[in-house]
C-alpha cells in the first residue's frame, strides 16, 4: 500500500500504529531522481502487499521534512515499532528496498 501523507498528525499516527515496518519516501515533484524512484516503489508495493509505504512531498510538508532532518531527496526512511531504523538519501533499487524489509 502506498499512501501520500498530507500532514504531520497523519504521518505520526501511521508510524506509531503500524504493526510492521513502514517505508517512507521523502520526495518532490520536480526532483529527477525522485521521478525515477516512483515506479520502483510502485513495483515494490505490488510485491509486498503487506508493506506500508508513505510518500511525503517535502514542498507540501516542510515541517515534517525539517523534523526528520531531510537535507536531500529522495530520502528513504524505515520505521519499526514507531522507531526510525534506517535513513539514507538517494535512489534505492528494488533489491535495496526488499533488503530493507529483511533487515
Amino acid at each position: 500500500m502506498i499512501k501520500n501523507i498530507t500532514n504531520v498528525k497523519e504521518f505520526n499516527e501511521l508510524i506509531q500504529t503500524s504493526k510492521g515496518k513502514v517505508i517512507v519516501d521523502f520526495y518532490a515533484d520536480w526532483c529527477g531522481p525522485c521521478k525515477m524512484q516512483a515506479p520502483v516503489l510502485d513495483d515494490f508495493s505490488k510485491n509486498q502487499p503487506d508493506s506500508i509505504i508513505l510518500k511525503v512531498n517535502v514542498d507540501q510538508n516542510v515541517d515534517l521534512a525539517e523534523a526528520h532532518g531531510i537535507m536531500s531527496i529522495p530520502t528513504m526512511m524505515v520505521f519499526s515499532a514507531g522507531k526510525q531504523t534506517y535513513k539514507k538519501p538517494g535512489f534505492h533499487a528494488l533489491t535495496a528496498l526488499e533488503n530493507l524489509l529483511k533487515s
